[in-house]
C-alpha cells in the first residue's frame, strides 16, 4: 500500500509529529528518530535520518523550532537540542485543532461509503 498517495499523507503529517515530540520537551535529533520509531513505525515505516532531519531543517528555517548545540560526552563532537519558538508554541495548537477537524471530516466520507461492519456477536446465517 505504499502508493504515492500513501506517501504524500506521512509527509504532511510527520512535521506536525516533530513538532509535536519536541513540544513534550527539548530533545535531540537521535531521540526524536528513537520516539518515531518507537511509536509510529507500523504506520509511518521506519523513520530514517534522511527523512527526519532535512524537515527538522526545515521546521527551523520556517523559524517553528530553534537549535542549540551542547558539547557530546563522549565522543568530542556536539549534539544538537531541538525546542519550539513562541511562533511554534502558537501553530501547534492551531495545527492540532486543524487535525482534529480534518479527522471528523475524513471519517464521515470514509463512514459514508465504507461498507457497513458487522455487528458485534451477529453472524449471517443462510437459510
Amino acid at each position: 500500500m505504499e502508493s504515492n498517495y500513501v506517501q504524500q499523507f506521512k509527509k504532511g503529517t510527520l512535521e506536525m509529529l516533530l513538532l509535536c515530540l519536541i513540544a513534550r520537551k527539548e530533545t535531540y535529533g537521535y531521540e526524536i528518530i528513537n520516539a518515531l520509531n518507537d511509536n509510529s513505525a507500523a504506520v509511518f515505516g521506519y523513520a530514517w535520518e534522511g527523512t527526519v532531519y532535512p524537515i527538522l531543517y526545515r521546521l527551523e528555517a520556517s523559524g517553528l523550532i530553534r537549535c542549540r548545540s551542547v558539547p557530546a560526552k563522549t565522543n568530542g563532537g556536539s549534539k544538537k537540542y531541538y525546542s519550539l519558538t513562541e511562533k511554534g508554541k502558537e501553530l501547534l495548537p492551531e495545527l492540532l485543532s486543524f487535525w482534529n477537524r480534518y479527522t471528523l471530516c475524513v471519517d464521515g466520507f470514509i463512514a459514508s461509503c465504507a461498507p457497513p461492519a458487522e455487528k458485534q456477536g451477529e453472524t449471517n446465517h443462510v437459510t
